[in-house]
């Protein structure tokens, strides 16, 4: 299988990337590296002039001649798109508007993309075949505001001094705000990373800055009289922000065999890649990374590295660097509707809940469903088909958040707005696998995978990340993310130094939580299954607390063959103290692993 998807991914991109191609020359439309010029409107204009120029899909090649290249928001693409897990504000400033095509390949050569103000530094939607390579995205002034702890007083406050990139100021209300082209931004949280190592200082997760009062004491100099915490030692940096997602640094939308290849994202203000309504997708030396080991910054994006939403096929994701981030490298999932209204036995009113997570297209008919209880997350028996759907709330899908639904089949007579009830749609899920990546020194968590298709988790280097290394969720009570994992297997991978921090699921390295507000009333299992369950095999456990894995609602668990090896690193403290912690789960195996200190079950595994 491993060997299977693999090939298949290097056939994709043989096939797209060396058959017969028409070259096309950037330069030739004005595209001329290594100036300040603004380039949004001259390849707006270029993008529109080759597309009118080429014949139904033909092969295209897009070539950048290598170096940088500079776009603003005046003279870019407007578009309202309606982006999951960002801010839903419109219109956005799209630099590189790649839609509507088919067969295309945009190889930047090296070209370093810089970016100014806010903006969505590329799209790509309704298009098949298609290749991006070969290039970086960075922006000038990013949003998040880099600060050095100088001198930490119990008394006077936190002295911190702003890195030499961002712009700062004392705002009216007597605040410290940062701000760049066309924005400004009060921060009130930040990231602590240690100084040199840039790994997440120890027990800080995320942390409060509060600044009112802020005096400059000398130039990108302040002084901070109300932030006092004694954790953050002189030489400390500080990631200091305020949350907004208003675009990632890549959208897909509604593409079919999309590859990215050798591409780095070294900051964006949302997600570093979202694509959501997508079929086979390949990332291979996909990195959202800093500028190597001299960067002076120590983050990356806003969110999560890479968010998959409601995609299906094969989702690869191979040879990446994610680092800085302050979200997880990777997370794939759908979304629920939530049930408002039973309209009759046939038809549904669904709903999306999260404000970052709606305006976009849900299903479509012929699409299989199935519903969930949402206080158990236990399934009602049965599948069902989309017949027909149309928005209630707008007469178009762009920015619809509730959906008529009528399926063939008549709805069990317990589904309606009387209760707490979800809609999963089935058609929209993929085949994953993660491989050969390293992810470090970043908030929250590593991987998160909700999907019922096999996942393949493999040969991965997970190197402080601050809360649990691997995630696997469902939750249709507050992100509304679905689902169920029938079948993943974590092999070969090394673990280490994770759980330095609490976030929201990091219960262990490897967390299974999903979101059961009535688990005691649960008869159901939600994760596992006849399908495999989970196994946790052949992997390196290198750590200085104790915690390995955290399972609840699970039907199949093997842990067999792994190391598990113990430093000094830091000072164990997490509340659960047990290596394995399993809730209201069946058919474990926990055999032929090499524990450091020896292993005893009824001391290392707490079972309820």
């Amino acid at each position: 299988m491993r060997k299977t998807i693999l090939l298949s991914a290097v056939a994709m991109l043989l096939h797209v990337t060396f058959a017969s191609s028409r070259v096309v020359q950037l330069s030739d439309y004005g595209l001329i590296p290594n100036t300040d010029k603004n380039l949004s409107a001259a390849f707006r204009e270029a993008i529109g002039t080759i597309r009118s120029e080429s014949k139904k899909n033909e092969k295209i090649v897009l070539q950048l001649t290598p170096g940088s290249y500079h776009f603003y928001p005046e003279g870019s693409t407007v578009r309202e798109y309606y982006i999951s897990n960002h801010d839903q504000d419109n219109p956005k400033n799209v630099a590189i508007a790649l839609e509507d095509f088919n067969n295309l390949t945009l190889d930047g050569q090296g070209a370093e993309l810089i970016f100014h103000g806010r903006m969505l530094p590329i799209s790509l939607l309704r298009s098949k075949n298609t290749v991006i390579k070969n290039l970086s995205i960075d922006f000038v002034k990013p949003h998040i505001t880099q600060v050095q702890v100088l001198k930490n007083d119990p008394q006077e406050g936190i002295t911190f001094k702003v890195a030499p990139w961002a712009s700062t100021r004392i705002d009216s209300k007597g605040y410290l705000e940062a701000y760049g082209e066309g924005w400004a931004i009060r921060p009130f949280m930040g990231i602590a990373f240690e100084e040199g190592t840039k790994h997440i200082v120890y027990r800080t997760s995320d942390i409060s800055t509060p600044t009112h009062g802020v005096k400059e004491v000398a130039p990108q100099t302040y002084l901070a009289p109300e932030w006092k915490d004694a954790r953050l030692i002189a030489g400390t940096v500080v990631a200091l922000r305020a949350g907004e997602r208003p675009t990632p640094g890549f959208f897909l939308s509604h593409n079919k065999n999309t590859t990215i290849s050798n591409v780095k994202v070294h900051y964006c203000e949302g997600i570093g890649l979202l694509a959501q309504l997508c079929e086979n997708i390949t990332l291979d030396g996909f990195s959202v990374c800093l500028k190597g080991d001299t960067d002076p910054r120590y983050f990356t994006s806003q969110g999560d590295a890479t968010q998959f939403s409601g995609c299906k096929g094969k989702i690869i994701s191979i040879n990446g660097l994610y680092e800085g981030m302050m979200d997880d490298a990777i997370n794939i999932h759908g979304t629920y509707l939530k049930v408002i209204k039973r309209v009759d036995d046939k038809t549904l009113i669904g709903r999306y809940m999260h404000d970052q997570s709606w305006g976009f297209e849900w299903g479509r008919p012929g699409d299989k469903v199935q519903f969930i209880n949402s206080k158990t997350m236990e399934l009602f028996e049965g599948k069902n088909t989309i017949t027909a759907i149309r928005p209630v709330d707008k007469p178009q899908i762009a920015g619809a958040r509730e959906y008529e639904i009528t399926f063939s089949k008549a709805v069990d007579p317990a589904i309606s707005e009387a209760g707490s009830f979800g809609i999963e749609n089935l058609e929209w899920t993929p085949e994953v696998l993660f491989a050969h990546n390293t992810i470090r020194n970043n908030r929250a968590r590593g991987a998160l995978f909700s999907t019922p298709k096999k996942t393949i988790v493999e040969d991965n280097l997970f190197d402080h990340i601050s809360g649990s290394a691997i995630l696997l969720c469902g939750d249709c009570n507050g992100w509304y993310e679905t689902g169920a994992c029938r079948n993943v297997i974590i092999r070969n991978n090394k673990f280490i130094n994770g759980l330095t921090n609490m976030f929201q699921f990091t219960e262990a390295i490897i967390s299974i939580y999903p979101v059961i507000p009535d688990l005691k009333n649960q008869k159901q299992y939600f994760h596992g299954g006849k399908e495999g369950g989970v196994t946790i095999e052949n992997n390196l456990f290198d750590s200085f607390d104790v915690p390995l894995v955290y399972a609840k609602s699970l039907d199949g668990l093997t842990f067999r063959n792994n190391t598990i090896r113990k430093n000094n690193s830091y000072k164990a403290f997490h509340n659960n103290n047990k290596r394995f912690f399993i809730h209201h789960v069946k058919n474990v195996k926990i055999e032929k692993n090499d524990f450091e200190g020896g292993f005893n079950p009824s001391k290392d595994i707490r079972e309820e």
